[in-house]
């Protein structure tokens, strides 16, 4: 007994009391009461973005639902869609040009960027601007979806939370993905997606110390949403079944459809934007004339307005013939990119979902066509394009899987939905090589998708590693004057190097970025690489612990 009593206590003194010190001095506890309160804040937020969408949209459409295909039909006056558009593109682009420092609704990709170089944090009053944009927007018919701008919403919380707490800088990172799986769970009522879509594309890794916290924030989100909302999936579907085995060269011939189709749309998307880049005209004007065109659109294919979920549920449960599928996936495309590139909120993955559902019921009725007897019902193959298009697009092919399969609330079709998902996400990185976030983060100079030696030698600056100038350098500065090489304040980890490599220095000058003639300190070599390494290994504990 004695000796039990012995193990006990050396077990206790080795190993139980060092993880509870390692638990305080990480600040877990705190984490996870402030992951719960902000699963709770993140889920009345949403509901409050929905049923600000919805206030929206009946102002024009007398109703608020999402359905609204069967109302607009029922219009005797065309110009009401213009109206709508239009008007709702003036206010969004006059709440771009007064209200948006960065003149563009934010989405995701800021998420990501915010978690990489900005510390976690995101500004409060332009995340709550961007939200409204987003509500206007998909109010006023904008073909785009609300999950982007509501994972902004949730993660624009998350920050103006944890910066309440001197929190350390990896429970910070946590604690916005937090906000990410809650919006992401309230969206869908899918808790697993939510805290898959948190580590898979926000944190881009699956450590045990952060899967605790975006557990309890989708859990927290997802319950409140069901007493609101009810417990039901985005669509509603019968039960579908895959008829026989032989039909698996199928599913991957439809892999290698849906990665195509996403192909079509990133680059319809990045087209789009590029061809509106090049037309001068004010901030405010562009959703004007982006609401035009998706009005013209509408008139003909009423289908392309706001998220989409109608038609996709019609699809989902085989409701259109081989053509309309066609037309609707050609409808859709342009809509979204007009939508996206006139800087309209809204995000990719609603979208997504609608086109994987179109070009998954068009394959599979082609496919019933050829071989009758060995096809499932082409609701099927529209439940796998869904997965597979918004998998490529969004670079997400796990959670896009498990949302998938929460949406729909079928198990069924596990195996042929992850080869879908895989050759999907297989082309899209083939022909593309990155996913639509990694291409918005791209356009502003950032590259964050080379693992994080790379996000390091970009994302750390200068002025994180350099030596300030001493009292005496300050009081008779050195004359740098001759020399060849110099660097900035601002200049990246990978140019700093570069500069001792191509100068052949152990220690440089840094300048002030705003006046060139004037320094602020200096930078040596084995600083630079201290810095470098200690950010690496960082890194390395964060992701693995």
């Amino acid at each position: 007994m004695q000796a039990l009593k012995a193990s006990i206590a050396r077990f206790l003194s080795e190993h139980t009391l060092p993880s509870l010190r390692t638990l305080s001095q990480a600040r877990q506890p705190l984490t996870w009461l402030l992951a719960l309160a902000i699963g709770v804040i993140c889920a009345y937020a949403i509901l409050g973005f929905r049923w600000l969408i919805g206030v929206i949209q009946f102002l024009w459409l007398g109703n608020e639902h999402e359905n609204v295909v069967a109302t607009i039909a029922s219009f005797r006056e065309p110009w009401v869609v213009f109206l709508a558009l239009s008007v709702g593109g003036l206010v969004v682009g006059l709440l771009l040009q007064f209200a948006m420092q960065t003149r563009r609704p934010q989405g995701i990709a800021d998420v990501i960027e915010a978690r990489a170089i900005q510390g976690s944090q995101i500004s409060l009053r332009e995340g709550s601007v961007s939200a409204l944009i987003a509500a206007i927007s998909l109010g006023a018919g904008a073909s785009a979806g609300r999950e982007g701008p509501a994972v902004h919403l949730g993660a624009t919380l998350a920050s103006f939370l944890e910066q309440r707490f001197n929190l350390p800088a990896a429970a910070r990172r946590v604690l916005l993905a937090c906000g990410a799986a809650a919006a992401v769970s309230a969206s869908f009522n899918a808790p697993i997606a939510g805290v898959l879509f948190a580590h898979e594309v926000i944190l881009t890794h699956y450590a045990l110390s952060a899967f605790v916290p975006t557990v309890i924030a989708a859990v927290a989100a997802t319950l409140i949403t069901r007493v609101h909302l009810g417990d039901f999936p985005a669509f509603v579907i019968p039960d579908l079944q895959i008829a026989s085995y032989w039909e698996f060269p199928a599913f991957a011939l439809l892999g290698i459809t849906c990665g195509l189709v996403a192909v079509a749309f990133h680059l319809s998307v990045l087209t789009s934007d590029w061809a509106a880049r090049r037309i001068e005209m004010p901030i405010w004007l562009r959703p004007v004339l982006g609401g035009v065109i998706v009005a013209a659109i509408a008139l003909m294919v009423p289908e392309v307005l706001g998220v989409g979920y109608e038609a996709t549920n019609l699809a989902l449960r085989e409701q259109y013939s081989l053509v309309f599928l066609f037309v609707l996936l050609f409808a859709k495309t342009i809509a979204t990119a007009v939508t996206l590139s006139s800087r309209f909120g809204g995000g990719v993955f609603s979208p997504s979902l609608y086109l994987g559902a179109m070009a998954g019921g068009a394959f599979g009725i082609i496919a019933a066509q050829l071989f009758p007897d060995y096809a499932s019902g082409y609701g099927v193959y529209a439940v796998l394009g869904m997965g597979a298009v918004a998998g490529a697009v969004l670079g997400a092919p796990i959670s896009t899987t498990m949302i998938v399969f929460e949406l729909t609330g079928g198990y069924e079709m596990t195996i042929a939905l992850l080869l879908s998902v895989s050759i999907a996400s297989m082309m899209m990185q083939a022909l593309v090589g990155q996913s639509f976030f990694d291409w918005q983060l791209a356009t502003r100079g950032l590259f964050l998708s080379g693992g994080p030696h790379r996000r390091i030698m970009r994302t750390l600056r200068a002025s994180d590693f350099m030596s300030e100038l001493t009292p005496e350098e300050q009081a008779e500065p050195p004359d740098i004057a001759s020399d060849a090489v110099k660097i900035t304040s601002s200049d990246t980890l990978e140019a700093t190097l570069r500069a001792f490599d191509t100068s052949g220095k152990t220690r440089i000058a840094v300048l002030n970025p705003d006046d060139m003639a004037k320094q602020v300190g200096w930078v040596d070599y084995t600083k630079a690489l201290a810095a470098f390494n200690s950010a690496l290994i960082e890194a390395g504990i964060e992701e693995h612990k």
